[in-house]
This record gives C-alpha cells, structure tokens and sequence, in this order.
C-alpha cells in the first residue's frame, strides 16, 4: 500500500488516465511530425507503453479517416481539420474516438481533451476550441 505523497506509489487510476492520453497525442505528433506510421514510431519505443495509450494511439490511426471526416461536419463553415494546429486537430480525433466508444462519461472525456488541449494546444484558446467542438459532437450537431 502507498503512503499519501510517496514520490514512488504508482499513480492513481484518473492520473495514469490522463498521463497515457497525453502520451497518446504524443505518439500521433511524432508519427505526423516524421511522416511516417505510427507502427513505425511505436516500434521505436524503448519502454512499454500504457495499454490505454496505445489502444488510443492505435484506434485514431485505423480511424483517422473516418474520424476526420467527423471532426470537418462540427467545424465552423470555412474551417477544414487541417486548418487547425496539429495538436489541437490530435487532441479532438482522440476525444471523438472516445466519446464513440463511450467507455468514459462524455463529461470526463470532454474535460481531458481541454485540459490536454491547455498543455499541448497550438494556442490559449485551444481549450476553447476542443470544449466547444466536443460539446457539439455530444449534442449531434
């Protein structure tokens, strides 16, 4: 058992959550940023990774497509997927590969794309943008 503050306790369920979708979006950026696949990119890993960040990883790759084609009906008209900064356009494919697959409340997977999108968006209103965007893929629009 781990004692509270023990720098060497193994996260807690929400926290390791949170590291392996970051960790997720990683992947993909590395993957887009080399142009190459992703396989590539996780054969190249030299620990292994979170099973949770690799099942998303890999459900946006085989995905990506379709998922794009989602994401380009909830933009503004005049916006395309690939007008958006890569990290803020990674952060919403992961968050509408899970609000589909609905393992997690559409709340929580909402909130983790914000607070992804404030640490690795392409601008302060990444955040904003991932909200309103997720918001309305919940609501259907």
């Amino acid at each position: 058992m781990s004692r509270p503050g023990d720098p060497f306790a193994a996260p807690d369920e929400p926290t390791r959550r949170r590291e392996a979708r970051q960790r997720s979006v990683e992947l993909l950026y590395e993957a887009e940023m080399k142009s190459c696949e992703l396989a590539d990119v996780l054969a190249e890993q030299v620990s292994d990774l979170d099973p949770f960040a690799l099942e998303l990883a890999t459900g946006v790759d085989a995905q990506r497509e379709a998922l794009t084609g989602r994401l380009g009906g909830l933009l503004n008209e005049g916006w395309t997927p690939q007008r958006l900064g890569v990290c803020d356009r990674l952060i919403l494919l992961q968050g509408l590969l899970e609000l589909e697959r609905g393992a997690a409340p559409a709340a929580v997977v909402i909130n983790e794309a914000v607070e992804l999108a404030h640490r690795l968006g392409a601008t302060d209103r990444s955040g904003a943008l991932v909200n309103g965007v997720l918001a309305a893929a919940v609501d259907g629009r």
